[in-house]
């Protein structure tokens, strides 16, 4: 199934732009539906913050109530995406989702840190198939922004066969596998 995404807008992207709601919205897509009394649970939050900010991300379209989940009055959310998009300029004029478009980045640094220092404290510990599988690789190349351009769209398009080819028929030893593609130009080193 191909996945859907959406392209934030100002009002979206403002209200995504919150520790927890993002943190949120990313539990529901990885791990699909659960209850506000669930997500509190695994991310250590109290259901009543929780439950608020579930139906802010649902005010904007960002989660959805799954009607078919659930019994009585438990509530059980959804993401209405697979995945988000955004761009910087989009919001030109508007120095609160400038600045909401430029906290997600920094977020979004700062969790692709934390899993891939978490795994390489767990490498150890994974199948010799997996430690060789997963990994890192940085590349130096010298791109104009529209080659820059093209180089992104066609790893997305590899990588939306990948995610096609893994729905369809998963190894025997499939789990979830977290890519992340950051293509950015080379500045002064930092201090």
């Amino acid at each position: 199934m191909e996945p859907t995404q959406v392209n934030l807008d100002a009002k979206q992207i403002r209200v995504l732009a919150h520790p927890l709601r993002s943190r949120l919205l990313g539990r529901l897509r990885l791990d699909g539906p659960a209850t506000a009394t669930r997500l509190a649970g695994s991310l250590g939050t109290n259901t009543g913050a929780t439950s608020y900010h579930l139906r802010q991300l649902a005010d904007v379209g960002l989660v959805a109530e799954d009607e078919g989940a659930g019994r009585g009055r438990e509530r059980w959310w959804r993401a209405a995406h697979d995945m988000s998009s955004w761009q910087r300029d989009a919001f030109a004029g508007d120095p609160d989702a400038t600045a909401a478009s430029d906290w997600l980045d920094s977020n979004a640094l700062q969790h692709f840190v934390a899993r891939a220092e978490s795994w390489q404290r767990a490498k150890p510990g994974e199948s010799p198939a997996w430690r060789t599988a997963a990994g890192f690789s940085d590349y130096i190349l010298t791109l104009g922004t529209e080659q820059l351009g093209a180089l992104t769209a066609e790893l997305d398009a590899v990588i939306e066969r990948y995610r096609a080819l893994g729905e369809a028929d998963p190894g025997p030893d499939a789990r979830q596998v977290l890519l992340y593609l950051y293509a950015v130009p080379r500045l002064a080193d930092p201090a």
